[in-house]
């Protein structure tokens, strides 16, 4: 009986090590990289370290579009205390952003009054993947791969990613707003 017992506890921990999910060994913290914002400018990230950071692929003619309004929201709401919200136009899905840095910036402000930062048009998957997110999905694994437009990922203060969410997920969710505030 004693023997059936230490066996089914090392069976038990054995098991337990290929569900754990280990903690990401992270060289490098989002904010040690950079990135272009919409006028071709570099944003060195340093400048948002010890802030929380909600990274958002976007698209203008996206059925997700309309998730811009809950995005300036989320950013209006928390930004006094140290919360952003970074738009990452991306064509990558359905084509539904093919316009250049100006046209969508011009996008953006007209039509939904969007002060947040927004980067570059850039690619957020694949072996083209901005800097950004290959640092994601290399710590954080394949949920910061976006499957399509209006994919966010979550980056707490210390600058690693918290969680993410899929473009289904209404910026303004309890899921998304509970965990925004337990880490500000």
């Amino acid at each position: 009986m004693l023997k059936n017992k230490k066996l089914l506890i090392l069976l038990i921990m054995f098991m337990s090590a290929f569900f754990e999910k280990g903690d990401a060994k992270y060289e490098k913290l989002f904010f040690d990289h950079t990135i272009k914002n919409i006028n071709n400018e570099t944003i060195d990230l340093k400048k948002y370290k010890g802030n929380t950071i909600l990274l958002v692929n976007v698209a203008s003619k996206c059925g997700f579009t309309k998730q811009y309004s809950g995005l300036q929201e989320l950013y209006e709401r928390y930004k006094d205390k140290g919360f952003y919200v970074i738009g990452v136009p991306s064509n990558q899905f359905g084509g539904q952003e093919p316009g250049s840095n100006s046209e969508i910036k011009d996008f953006c402000e007209t039509n939904f009054n969007i002060t947040f930062p927004i980067t570059d048009k850039i690619e957020v998957k694949g072996d083209n993947a901005h800097q950004i997110y290959q640092w994601a999905k290399k710590n954080h694994g394949k949920s910061t791969v976006p499957k399509w437009n209006f994919h966010k990922i979550l980056i707490n203060k210390e600058g690693k990613v918290q969680d993410t969410y899929n473009s289904f997920i209404d910026p303004l969710s309890k899921k998304i707003i509970n965990q925004i505030e337990s880490i500000l």
